[in-house]
């Protein structure tokens, strides 16, 4: 961390007018890198010429769901690299490596961030709107990190009006500084407190904060947040596969990250189009040497504001992510994105599963659709209704439909869960 952030000072001390080429110089850098030390970025380049940003292939989640070990640069490994799951929120999970001091410039970018707001990342108390997996090991690990880092989780898997009300106690005992967490969660929350008339920060005069995430924050939303839970709203936006992407600054704007990530709105013909435009969001980690992500299309549809510098882009719109709400026949409320730790059971390396969709199709009834090279096999369905039922409740219908291609919405982006109820 201490190079970590040293690293992120030098960078944000090059001047504007020498910013451009800096960026280009990391460009070429990590281009150069891949292509000498990764097989598996040498057959995407194929006959790309590397001089020409533009006739680089754009990297799709689908290249990548195939065995790590095919993916890393020379002189990388498990052992010594940074490696998780994407969520598989878009529909495209796969795991990827990081190596260490790339993670840690993920990390000094956060804390960077969370001190526009007067919020110390390693001492702020937090009130955290989180999944947590319900293995053993699993949920200790989370609970662990959650100690070490200041952080109280909440059960989001269970949002019924109970568990709120448990939730504005704990409010009331404990002097958190700011709520993190996904966006539907704390939204649901926030009604909760608009039926009871409350507004948070009375309750909990420390809080100084909300910053929502993982999932779209609309202008209702972030005006019902900001009266009853009494506290600015941040939005955040991140994957776990590139850090922090952008980070709404104190003049509202939505700040995208331009030390360590390389930002593009292309078009369906792969061109990059003007500020102002929609078009698909392609980002280039700079500094990832274990795994490349250069031109790498991240699923989500945005544009850049016209406003934008080489050094402090905008991001003026962004779609996608946006989660339904599942209801169960006990009462109980749950995200969508809850449906992220039951498809980790289905996530394994050989990239069988290649995109799958969940839909409610009655209170009690979830169905499955799935594209794969193979069927799943009894066993297989077998662990994920058994995940179903960890997370969500026994009793539920569970049904498989194996399918050749998905229907998509009209922004290409494939909704990981859709309620038909």
């Amino acid at each position: 961390m201490a190079f970590a952030k040293a690293e992120l000072a030098r960078i944000q001390a090059i001047p504007d007018t020498q910013f451009e080429a800096y960026r280009k110089a990391q460009r070429t850098a990590i281009v150069a890198h891949h292509r000498k030390n990764n097989a598996f970025y040498r057959s995407l380049l194929k006959d790309s010429d590397t001089e020409d940003w533009s006739s680089l292939p754009i990297l799709k989640k689908s290249d990548l769901q195939q065995p790590l070990a095919q993916r890393l640069s020379l002189g990388y490994n498990k052992k010594n690299c940074y490696i998780n799951k994407t969520s598989g929120s878009s529909g495209h999970p796969f795991i990827f490596a990081k190596d260490k001091n790339c993670h840690a410039l993920s990390w000094a970018s956060f804390q960077d961030r969370y001190r526009w707001y007067d919020l110390d990342l390693n001492h702020s108390k937090q009130a955290r709107f989180y999944g947590i997996p319900l293995d053993r090991l699993g949920y200790q690990k989370e609970r662990l990190k959650d100690r070490l880092g200041r952080r109280y989780r909440f059960p989001i898997f269970d949002l019924s009006e109970p568990q709120l009300e448990k939730i504005i106690e704990k409010f009331t005992t404990t002097a958190f500084e700011y709520i993190n967490g996904y966006t539907s969660s704390i939204v649901l929350f926030a009604k909760y407190l608009k039926q009871k008339e409350q507004v948070l920060r009375q309750r909990c005069p420390s809080l100084k904060a909300c910053i929502v995430t993982s999932e779209m924050l609309f202008d209702s939303d972030k005006k019902l947040l900001e009266h009853y839970l009494g506290v600015p709203v941040i939005n955040e936006y991140g994957a776990s596969e590139l850090g922090l992407i952008a980070f709404q600054n104190k003049e509202e704007q939505f700040r995208l990250d331009s030390e360590l990530l390389y930002v593009e709105i292309v078009n369906d013909q792969d061109e990059i189009v003007p500020a102002g435009t929609l078009g698909r969001i392609v980002i280039t980690a700079l500094y990832n040497k274990a795994h490349p992500f250069i031109r790498y299309d991240i699923g989500d549809i945005g544009a850049l504001s016209v406003e934008s510098t080489p050094k402090k882009p905008i991001l003026e719109q962004l779609q996608g992510r946006t989660n339904d709400i599942a209801r169960l026949p006990s009462g109980k409320v749950v995200p969508g994105l809850t449906f992220y730790y039951v498809t980790k059971s289905i996530i394994e390396e050989d990239g069988n599963v290649r995109e799958f969709v969940i839909e409610q199709l009655a209170l009690d009834h979830f169905k499955i659709l799935y594209t794969a090279s193979r069927p799943l096999t009894s066993q297989e369905k077998a662990t994920i209704t058994a995940a179903t039922f960890t997370y969500l409740e026994n009793g539920l219908r569970i049904s498989f439909e194996q399918v050749t291609q998905m229907d998509r919405s009209n922004r290409g982006k494939l909704k990981q869960f859709v309620s038909k109820i």
